[in-house]
């Protein structure tokens, strides 16, 4: 499977089929050459995917440049250019905090030409954008998932939120929805090519129904 990762780009020596970069210019998005990565954001998520599915071919697709942070154009630019390099799935391990028109349209377009779609989506708060539009998995970080574990949660699927190789003993560096999406990702793209109409929300339903441990956020006990 050809995975799109739009992120903050991946170390220069890491082993992709294609990388371009998206930014802002005047206005416009345009093309330029990627750099590497200066947040560390797509490096981790990017080790999660290929450990779990070390023979997907990854698409870098950098859309972040010295924060995590970028317009919803951008992203836009980023979604078309996986579907056109033949991507399976696209990783977006971020959430926008608002809707607008340019996004939802390649995100229409994207899911119009089976591309698979995960964002991430905060486990507290309102809805965040591309995770809030209809087709798109939304993915959250749940502390009692560990590798190859899911939840289930309303509208939502729970994963792992650490980076590859800490375990629940180790202070998570970095974590949360986003990584989460990394987890997800990767326990995808290790079943392979996806069958025709694989992005389906059914079909993925059935995919990852073996992984889910847990239905429901979690619950603390008290005693009483």
């Amino acid at each position: 499977m050809r995975v799109a990762l739009l992120d903050s780009g991946l170390p220069p020596d890491w082993p992709v089929a294609m990388r371009t970069a998206f930014a802002l210019a005047d206005g416009a998005v345009v093309e330029v050459p990627p750099h590497p990565d200066r947040v560390g954001h797509g490096s981790a998520v990017a080790a999660i995917v290929h450990a779990l599915a070390p023979d997907a071919a990854l698409l870098d697709a950098q859309i972040f440049a010295d924060a995590p942070t970028c317009s919803a154009a951008v992203v836009a630019a980023g979604l078309r250019w996986a579907v056109g390099q033949g991507a399976g799935m696209a990783v977006m391990s971020f959430g926008l905090p608002a809707d607008r028109a340019v996004l939802a349209a390649a995100v229409a377009e994207a899911r119009d030409a089976g591309l698979l779609l995960l964002a991430a989506r905060p486990a507290r708060g309102g809805p965040v954008w591309p995770a809030a539009y209809p087709g798109v998995i939304a993915v959250t970080g749940d502390a009692r998932c560990g590798v190859g574990e899911l939840s289930r949660l309303p509208g939502a699927y729970g994963a792992c939120p650490r980076p590859w190789g800490e375990t629940a003993d180790t202070p998570p560096r970095a974590g949360g929805a986003s990584l989460a999406v990394g987890h997800l990702a990767g326990l995808l793209a290790r079943g392979g090519a996806l069958e025709p109409d694989g992005a389906a929300p059914d079909a993925v339903a059935a995919r990852l129904a073996p992984l889910i441990r847990w239905h429901g956020p979690e619950r603390r006990e008290t005693a009483g």
